[in-house]
């Protein structure tokens, strides 16, 4: 995903294909895309010394973002857009994992452009900032292209119109969240077992989550066709469903297509 990321945000270049901006490639025309591009890498560094409104001071300058009213004047009116006017004084070394993230986004949306790339952005943050930088990413997306890459699939159900799932650098499913949900109605079932019972599961269904409940070992398997274990009710799908079937489903079918030894296709 971030090798991904990178190529979109004009830092490596692609061995195949390409990116396009309204017609403009990347590679050939490389000024027209940064020129409209916001990027927040999945890891930046922060000067712990430097205060919340001279760390984005500094990286406006280094971007060289156009600054009528000057790059301070700038500086505090992103970390008020970003909800961190009030702590713009304080240093970087005392922000939390969410705080400093919002700092990233306060530079890339620097010069209003009109795609922003951000890399793994929820990664390490507590519920309570996740949530803050959910409402920030999505008033983004109101008004420009956001593209986010992300492992942590309540991300999509919240963020994602739609999305891709790459594996092994191929993009493998490609939908909205709703279409990945119908695709698995009255097809995903739950139940208790027994430890001497899951190894059998496993080999006949796709098991998409294994729990325990009051000590009671229960697991959520997908029924493409057919009848459902004994003693399993039927259940709303979910998004971790979705992304275990479309994940692993691929993969087991490579290796079930591996060892008779056909072809299989993604």
């Amino acid at each position: 995903k971030s090798t991904l990321m990178k190529i979109i945000a004009g830092l490596l270049e692609p061995s195949a294909g390409r990116v396009t901006l309204d017609g403009h490639d990347i590679v050939a025309d490389p000024g027209y895309v940064r020129a409209r591009l916001g990027y927040l890498p999945q890891d930046f560094g922060l000067n712990p010394e430097l205060t919340g409104e001279e760390m984005l001071v500094y990286l406006l300058r280094l971007k060289g973002v156009d600054a009528p009213k000057g790059v301070v004047h700038l500086a505090q009116e992103l970390l008020e857009r970003v909800n961190l006017s009030s702590a713009r004084a304080r240093k970087i070394g005392t922000y939390s994992g969410g705080m400093r993230q919002r700092v990233g986004i306060a530079q890339a949306i620097a010069g209003d452009p009109r795609l922003v790339v951000v890399d793994e952005p929820t990664v390490g943050l507590d519920p309570v900032e996740r949530n803050r930088l959910y409402g920030l990413l999505a008033e983004l997306a109101e008004s420009r292209i956001v593209i986010l890459s992300t492992h942590i699939v309540e991300d999509i159900g919240v963020l994602c119109p739609r999305f891709a799932l790459i594996r092994g650098g191929r993009v493998v499913a490609d939908m909205t969240p709703r279409d990945a949900l119908a695709s698995l109605e009255d097809r995903c079932f739950e139940g208790a077992v027994t430890g001497e019972a899951m190894q059998a599961l496993r080999e006949r269904y796709l098991v998409t989550r294994a729990f325990l409940v009051a000590g009671e070992h229960r697991v959520r398997v997908h029924v493409p066709e057919g009848e459902a274990p004994s003693g399993f009710a039927p259940v709303p799908p979910t998004l971790e469903d979705a992304y275990h079937l479309l994940l692993d489903g691929h993969l087991l079918r490579d290796e079930r297509a591996s060892a008779s030894g056909g072809e299989a296709r993604a």
